[in-house]
């Protein structure tokens, strides 16, 4: 706890000194709105409508914009932070609580620079750092997009932060250090896949949001860019072609698979927010457009895991000596007796998935993760398909076991399918429950 307070102090001191940059750029920070047209090329009418509608998906923008039984685009989600929580706003076309009377111009200045329709500085939960890349045409079409749609009158509620983070101003020093100025420019050196594979990943799809690893005062550490990272007590993988933590080992069809399906054979499932963004945009891409982001990612320099990490076992000799339904060892253990009461009738003492391959443990990075935080979380909180589809989803076990049992539980699958030591402490359950 101290620690944490020591850090929550430094990052308000650091943020204090952003926002004197801020002041200093206050009156020369461009709030002012761009210059909008579309290009010669830009499709008109329900053309345009479908071209944003994928747009919009690709960029998993009912994600973060719908709360949890709320109606879609319409906000609230929380986002809860060590400063505070925020709330997503309301992107239908509502003219009162939603961008119903936003113009395109405001639109485009919100997506480039993170500023709202009243000139107010917007906090980059919205991730404009990579939407900054985006190119005009685009823009104006996700926007054409949520134009059609159903207005929604919901106005979330207002964001919850303490002093110094309260302040908006404070936004316009980090904007200037860390927002992109240009838009994406395409690699002459490269191919069209690789080209269209770094916009989805770097701009539209914003994967480093995720997936690299935050500096002080919650930039993106470019220098480890999409290494790792956390999001809400989740790990985010090393998505770079590093052998040992990344995907140097898998093949393009295996990574394909998984962006597609939420799951390939070797590598296990996803869970938590990386299963959401794959079930609600990913797996709705074309299929050349999955292929193009395996395309830039097997090509980004390989680097090692920016959080704590041990190699990969696809099959540990535990479960390597063991049939689905017997255990090669003995299940004296208090976690192993929970695994063959609630998990081997799905997961297998093999690890194979005993009814869909979803359920395969063999070579899941979660198994292999020594702080084991995603494993602790998809126990207690369980992981679907946002539709409750029973025949691909895993009940939590939150209320059915203690902290204790969870940690037992967790050291037991660690140890079991990945091969490594279990040091998941009850404290650590609790932690995660909270």
């Amino acid at each position: 706890m101290a620690r944490h307070w020591r850090r929550l102090t430094a990052l308000a001191a650091a943020v204090i000194v952003v926002g004197l940059g801020g002041a200093a750029v206050f009156f020369f920070w461009p709030h002012s709105l761009p210059q909008v047209a579309a290009s010669a090329s830009q499709p008109h009418g329900q053309a345009l409508i479908e071209k944003g509608k994928y747009l919009t998906i690709a960029a998993d923008c009912e994600a973060c914009h719908t709360a949890p039984g709320g109606k879609t685009f319409a906000g609230g989600l929380p986002f809860k932070l060590p400063f505070g929580t925020m709330y997503s706003p309301n992107i239908t076309p509502d003219t009162e609580t939603g961008i119903g009377g936003w113009s395109d111009a405001e639109f485009v200045r919100a997506m480039r620079s993170g500023v709202g329709k009243h000139g107010e500085d917007l906090y980059p939960a919205f991730p404009y750092t990579s939407y900054s890349l985006l190119s005009t045409d685009d823009i104006l079409a996700i926007k054409a997009y949520l134009g059609s749609q159903p207005p929604v009158k919901s106005l979330p509620p207002e964001n919850e932060l303490l002093f110094p983070f309260s302040q908006r101003y404070v936004m316009r020093g980090w904007k200037l250090l860390f927002v992109p100025w240009d838009q994406f420019n395409p690699d002459p050196g490269k191919s069209a896949a690789w080209n269209q594979g770094a916009y989805l990943v770097e701009a539209l799809g914003h994967c480093g949001e995720c997936h690299t690893p935050r500096g002080l005062l919650f930039q993106r550490e470019q220098g480890k860019a999409l290494s790792g990272g956390a999001v809400d007590g989740w790990n985010a993988w090393n998505i770079t072609p590093d052998k040992g933590s990344g995907i140097g080992n898998w093949s393009n069809e295996d990574l394909a698979t998984y962006l597609a399906k939420g799951y390939a054979k070797g590598h296990g499932p996803a869970a938590g927010p990386m299963r959401q963004a794959i079930e609600l945009s990913l797996s709705k891409l074309h299929r050349s457009d999955i292929d193009a982001i395996v395309t830039y990612l097997k090509d980004v320099p390989p680097r090692p895991a920016a959080y704590e990490s041990s190699p990969v076992t696809v099959l540990a000799a535990a479960a390597a000596a063991s049939q689905a339904w017997a255990p090669g060892q003995s299940t004296e253990g208090q976690g192993e007796r929970i695994f063959e009461g609630a998990c081997a009738s799905c997961h297998g003492w093999d690890g194979s998935g005993q009814n869909i391959a979803r359920a395969s443990l063999s070579g899941s990075h979660s198994v292999n993760d020594p702080t084991a935080a995603n494993l602790v979380r998809v126990i207690l909180q369980g992981t679907n398909d946002g539709k409750g589809t029973v025949a691909t989803a895993m009940p939590g076990f939150a209320d059915a076991y203690s902290d204790t049992e969870i940690a037992a539980l967790a050291n037991c699958v660690r140890e079991h399918f990945g091969g490594h030591k279990g040091d998941v402490t009850p404290d650590d359950v609790a932690n995660a429950r909270n």
